[in-house]
């Protein structure tokens, strides 16, 4: 049996083979954490959901919002598709099931 090296994100569980990525992703998760946050002291009753999927949403498209940020506002208006980083938990899942 071969020993392998895992990154867990404390954060959601998520277990990734690269360093580089778990890294990413935990930096990601922080900031949406933050941007939630942050949205729930400014907005007085908004809905847990609504804000963390807000916090998510911008978390996301960060380098989209940055552009308009600095001067170029259309790009928030571009298609944008977000590819979540392929984590150990989803091929644990797989290759359980095709062992057995």
């Amino acid at each position: 049996m071969a020993v392998v090296a895992v990154w867990l994100c404390d954060r959601d569980g998520s277990m990734f083979e690269d360093r580089k990525i778990a890294e990413e992703h935990d930096k990601y998760l922080e900031l949406a954490a933050n941007i939630t946050q942050l949205i729930e002291d400014n907005i007085p009753g908004i809905d847990e959901q609504h804000s963390e999927a807000i916090g998510l949403l911008l978390a996301q498209r960060r380098e989209l919002l940055a552009k308009a940020c600095k001067g170029k506002p259309d790009e928030l208006l571009q298609p944008f598709t977000y590819e979540k980083p392929a984590t150990l938990n989803s091929k644990t899942g797989a290759a359980m099931d095709k062992d057995n």
